[in-house]
């Protein structure tokens, strides 16, 4: 046969030119085995395939044969007519996790990324080149948890532009989250709350330096005093429950959340649009139910045993530390001003007046002034606001009359001599 027609892989080549060195009496069969990774009985057979067929004889016999396993082209139609259907935009792993519970239909991730591939369904993406150092995972449940705020359209048309506020534990990728309309105080609170009350308290919280989260104002003379650093609320609170607060210096930092969240913008704003979500209620209640899902899906085990997490102490009132609170002085008059508001305590004493008390106000509007511990009982003060008067009319001005010179005018007697300059 001639040998032009025959395409040899780089293997196939060494074995034949090794071969050839056998046939030659240059090596024997045994070093050639050892030199191939095959044994000398081997060897034998491919010097009788070499002889009988030359080249040919190497070539594996299930080349240019179709594989009893291939998938029939009519089951390939019948995959890409429901893609395009109805998963236009879904990844091949999210694609045969549908294809599998929705219509039966059972296909490896990387067959189904072959077939999109094949029928322009899917385009091949590159690695993007990591430019930071590697982190290792947190060994126990509770050691350390990420949270953060992924701003995205997740109802797409349907609905309002929501914020996922988003916990993932460090140690296993076990991720909790509510969806509020804004990323701040309260959203950061009130999922804080959501998260004590299924796992407990974590050891350790690491977010961003969102202005929620972290803020670049002074210390005041009480926070000198006191020896601490400028904090939000949201830090106070942290600090009040136990939980140590560690700021990331850029995204890639805290990329264990950020992982998520995008697999989320995938999965979970498809998942949504099946189930016709519109509203936040619903894509709420709709999350209570996939997280169980998703987690078992993508969660890993901890290298350690053990929970970290705490439970809340019986002392501590989720109210009284989930909330706006500050530090105000009661002036020579018995008021408190608090953010706009002013309040009078009901039973005014000597022992109030240039003390400090310790305002509270919850998200439902309901406000405290406590004074050594103890709540005290006080009425609000409406200021009065600039009296309203009626502005003065505006008259429109008039225009000047037209002057017109009287006749005396001497302008109207002007006359040039014969010897004037002009």
């Amino acid at each position: 046969m001639d040998k032009e027609t025959i395409t040899l892989t780089k293997r196939e080549a060494e074995r034949l030119r090794v071969l050839h060195q056998v046939m030659g009496g240059m090596i024997r069969q045994v070093d050639a085995g050892e030199f191939l990774g095959v044994t000398d009985r081997h060897v034998r057979t491919l010097l009788r395939r070499v002889e009988a067929q030359g080249a040919k004889g190497l070539i594996h016999r299930g080349r240019g044969r179709v594989s009893p396993r291939k998938m029939p082209e009519e089951m390939e139609d019948r995959i890409e007519k429901i893609i395009r259907s109805k998963y236009p935009d879904f990844s091949p792993l999210h694609a045969a996790e549908k294809l599998l519970e929705r219509h039966r239909i059972r296909v490896s991730r990387e067959k189904l990324r072959q077939v999109m591939m094949a029928r322009g369904l899917w385009k091949r993406r590159r690695a993007r080149k990591e430019d930071h150092v590697w982190r290792e995972r947190k060994h126990h449940v509770g050691e350390m948890v990420q949270m953060d705020g992924s701003h995205h359209a997740w109802l797409e048309e349907r609905g309002p532009k929501l914020v996922l506020m988003g916990y993932v534990d460090d140690a296993t990728g076990r991720f909790y989250g509510r969806f509020y309309d804004h990323e701040g105080v309260y959203p950061a609170m009130d999922s804080l709350r959501g998260y004590i009350g299924l796992y407990g308290l974590p050891q350790a919280i690491y977010l961003d330096k969102h202005s929620a989260y972290k803020t670049t104002r002074q210390a005041d003379m009480d926070e000198l005093l006191r020896g601490s650093q400028a904090e939000t609320q949201f830090e106070r609170a942290l600090s009040e429950l136990g939980v140590r607060t560690i700021h990331a210096h850029s995204p890639q930092a805290k990329g264990r959340i950020e992982r998520i969240f995008k697999t989320l913008q995938d999965r979970l704003v498809k998942e949504m649009r099946l189930a016709g979500v519109r509203t936040i209620e619903e894509a709420n209640r709709f999350l209570e139910g996939y997280l169980d899902l998703f987690n078992r899906r993508f969660m890993k085990e901890a290298l350690e045993p053990g929970d970290f997490h705490r439970p809340l102490p019986k002392t501590v009132v989720l109210d009284d530390v989930l909330c706006v609170k500050g530090l105000r002085t009661v002036n020579a008059g018995y008021l408190v001003r608090w953010r706009g508001r002013r309040f009078v305590p009901a039973r005014p004493s000597l022992t109030l007046r240039r003390q400090k008390i310790v305002v509270l106000e919850r998200f439902d509007g309901r406000v405290s002034l406590r004074f050594k511990d103890k709540d005290l009982e006080y009425r609000e003060v409406r200021e009065p606001g600039p009296m309203k008067t009626e502005p003065p009319p505006i008259r429109p001005r008039s225009k000047p009359p037209k002057y017109t010179p009287p006749p005396a005018h001497p302008w109207r007697h002007l006359t040039f001599g014969a010897g004037h300059p002009w």
